[in-house]
């Protein structure tokens, strides 16, 4: 039997699920191995250095560049305030005194000899580092962060935007097909993740962000209103830091597409549980999914090793991402060895599908499938 390594989507009830939470730069870790964390605690801090600003004394005061340090009224590394006076200059026999003023609040990095020049630094930025999920700590990274694990189940998404959140799922609509709109969007929706079924429209999602929910998982979302959304055209990218008031993951693409029914049965056998969620995608070169993770208590975090990448064989779950059946799901039932010439006379191997909407049996080049955890 021909097989081959296919990269794809992963639709897991029960997976090892391993986070390494990383500081940005070096800090301070604040748990210890075999600790048990909630997704909000805190696993390590930093503070990023303050942005710079150059500023020209020996300009300011009329003095040459070497004798900047002798007017200076501070010293490198002392805080100062906005509009402080932080050196003085006095010329013509002290008739004419210059003052130069800090132009921000921060501390004096550095000052030059040569060109006379203070580098002024603002206050640095704390960063803190959150587990993301419920688990265990399996690995301390010495000042830089730890490994995180635990049992549960995983949904990848095909596109998203928005950052990392936590919230319980609340299914919205009935069916996989259904279109999540305004009307569907409950009262209660603060912290929840927002289950829809083949949309969701514009007015939905303005709803959901003015009434505090974290997330919304749906099947589509028209590109048009992905740019009024976020305001720009979306390039090919990584996101994930968008500032939005919410997290959006789409389980199949752009447009209104069923989401695959084994996606939103998992999500409803979930409802009320809490999940964490990040819409962070990169599609080329180390490829991010957005995600949906749902830990589990009730089962032990000592699993051996995770699940072997899966073989792209007869039976294989996969979903079509091209078109013209961009976003179905099918089985595989035929895998030919043999090169097969495409319309653009191009020779690929090719794969046999049995659709599962319709049972249709179509014939597509591999690359045109990704597969799907089954």
């Amino acid at each position: 039997m021909s097989t081959t390594f296919t990269p794809g989507l992963r639709v897991a009830e029960t997976t090892l699920i391993t986070k390494d939470r990383i500081l940005p730069l070096q800090g301070d870790v604040a748990v210890s191995k075999g600790q048990h964390l909630l997704a909000e605690e805190v696993v390590a801090r930093t503070d990023l250095p303050g942005k710079v600003t150059p500023l020209n004394a020996a300009n300011v005061l009329g003095c040459l560049p070497g004798e900047v340090k002798k007017s200076l009224l501070i010293k490198a590394g002392d805080k100062v305030e906005k509009d402080q006076v932080i050196a003085v200059s006095k010329s013509f026999f002290g008739l004419f005194t210059s003052k130069l003023k800090s132009p921000v609040t921060g501390s004096l990095d550095s000052v030059s000899d040569i060109t006379g020049q203070l580098i002024l630094r603002d206050p640095p930025v704390p960063v803190e580092v959150e587990a993301y999920i419920d688990g265990r700590v399996t690995e301390v990274f010495e000042h830089e962060g730890v490994e995180v694990q635990a049992v549960g189940s995983l949904i990848q998404g095909i596109f998203g935007v928005g950052g990392e959140t936590y919230g319980c799922i609340k299914m919205c609509c009935g069916s996989p097909a259904d279109v999540l709109d305004a009307a569907h969007i409950p009262e209660d929706a603060e912290r929840k993740i927002l289950v829809g079924g083949s949309l969701v429209t514009f007015d939905a999602i303005k709803k959901a962000i003015d009434l505090g929910a974290s997330a919304v998982v749906v099947g589509g979302f028209d590109s048009i209103d992905l740019r009024k959304l976020l305001g720009y055209e979306q390039g090919v990218a990584i996101t994930g830091s968008e500032q939005l008031g919410i997290t959006l993951i789409l389980t199949e693409g752009f447009g209104k597409i069923t989401m695959a029914n084994r996606t939103f049965e998992l999500l409803r056998k979930n409802q009320g549980r809490k999940a964490s969620c990040s819409g962070a995608t990169q599609i080329r070169a180390g490829v991010m999914r957005p995600e949906i993770i749902i830990t589990k208590k009730d089962v032990s975090h000592h699993i051996e090793a995770e699940q072997e990448i899966a073989a792209l064989e007869v039976g294989a779950l996969v979903r079509i991402i091209r078109e013209p059946h961009f976003g179905a799901l099918g089985r595989v039932t035929a895998l030919p060895p043999e090169l097969t010439a495409l319309e653009t006379e191009a020779k690929v191997r090719v794969l046999e599908v049995e659709l599962e909407s319709t049972s249709e049996r179509i014939v597509l080049p591999r690359a045109n499938i990704e597969m799907i955890e089954d």
